[in-house]
């Protein structure tokens, strides 16, 4: 009974469902894909589904938990992804294990993509509301125009680098990983559903560690009152550079799962609308809803392309439900009648 009530207390709910809802639906889906029940083109989209719940999850760890609009989380999905695409190049004849690799793959994109974040966050979190976000925006366009702009290959003397102009001379049995404009060429496709399975679930697990912890509890401080929580001794600074940080891993962990998931991958995949269209995820699931991004995210995704067979009225369609759940998701009535009803679960519960 006290396992149960740990479990599914009122602080422990939330991330509950949350593992509970993942665990299920990656089990519901690899039956049906076992099955060959899902068609082709939802199975497809499998892998991207989950590293725009991955990103989701950071952007709310920032925007939810935090309290800082953050319009920066492509850029951050494109430095970790062509850091995994590197990555992935150098160490193809030296690990091989596509599982292993991967994984490495991931980690390093995490990395980089998180200590840019923290170098970002510097000048960043000093600032605040419109201000801030126009500073991730700009942010996110300067590295796609990077991106863009980049040329890196690989020989036998090691990772050469260049910008603007492909003027690099590899050596013999070298190798372009990045073409400019072109993007990320030639990428050995080695992600997974089940890696995309996982890397959700260690981001519920980081997330709702850091929100429930003596940190967690501080962030939530600062975005409520900053100045009441510099007077019992918070740091604010610290505090703010933690989400930023986590959010910015996670989107470049994100990013590397999606840019091993194609052959090709131009820079401008992740631009402005992307950060948008995660951004617009992580609203209609609820600032701060875990549980909520995840559902919001899969269904968004998925959407246009179930929407297909109505051709050109299927982006009208999407227009609609976004509007819809908007609606929705910002109705008071509907948020009283759903707190009620929590209520009267929690008294049966207690009685």
């Amino acid at each position: 009974m006290k396992l149960v009530k740990s479990l599914f207390g009122p602080k422990t709910r939330g991330r509950s469902i949350s593992f509970a809802l993942v665990i299920v639906a990656y089990i519901v889906i690899s039956i049906l894909q076992s099955a060959g029940s899902i068609p082709r083109m939802i199975s497809s989209l499998l892998v991207p589904v989950c590293c725009y719940i991955v990103a989701a999850i950071g952007l709310n760890m920032n925007v939810g938990i935090s309290g800082e609009l953050n319009l920066g989380q492509a850029g951050f999905m494109s430095v970790g992804g062509f850091s995994a695409a590197i990555t992935n190049a150098v160490l193809l004849n030296t690990v091989s294990n596509d599982f292993v690799r991967l994984l490495i793959c991931i980690v390093i994109g995490a990395l980089i993509a998180g200590f840019v974040g923290w170098l970002i966050s510097i000048p960043v979190l000093k600032l605040e509301g419109d201000y801030l976000a126009i500073v991730t925006l700009a942010f996110g366009q300067i590295i796609m125009s990077l991106m863009n702009n980049l040329y890196v290959g690989f020989d036998a003397d090691g990772i050469h680098f260049g910008f603007i102009n492909n003027t690099m001379q590899l050596g013999e049995g070298g190798k372009m990983i990045v073409s400019g404009p072109m993007g990320v060429t030639g990428n050995k496709m080695i992600s997974t559903f089940t890696v995309g399975f996982i890397l959700i679930l260690i981001s519920l697990l980081v997330v709702y560690n850091i929100i429930y912890s003596k940190e967690g509890r501080a962030i939530q401080a600062c975005r409520d009152n900053k100045i009441a929580a510099e007077t019992i001794g918070i740091k604010v600074s610290s505090t703010k550079t933690l989400a930023f940080v986590v959010s910015s891993a996670l989107g470049g962990a994100a990013g590397a799962l999606y840019m091993m998931n194609y052959s090709s991958v131009a820079a401008t995949k992740f631009d402005f609308n992307t950060s948008i269209l995660i951004l617009v995820y992580v609203v209609l699931g609820g600032l701060g809803n875990m549980t909520g991004t995840l559902i919001s995210t899969s269904v968004l995704v998925l959407l246009p392309e179930m929407l297909r067979f109505l051709s050109s009225y299927r982006m009208l369609v999407y227009a609609i439900v976004l509007i819809v759940m908007m609606i929705v998701t910002n109705n008071e009535q509907i948020k009283t009648f759903f707190e009620k009803f929590k209520k009267q679960k929690g008294v049966q519960a207690h009685e």
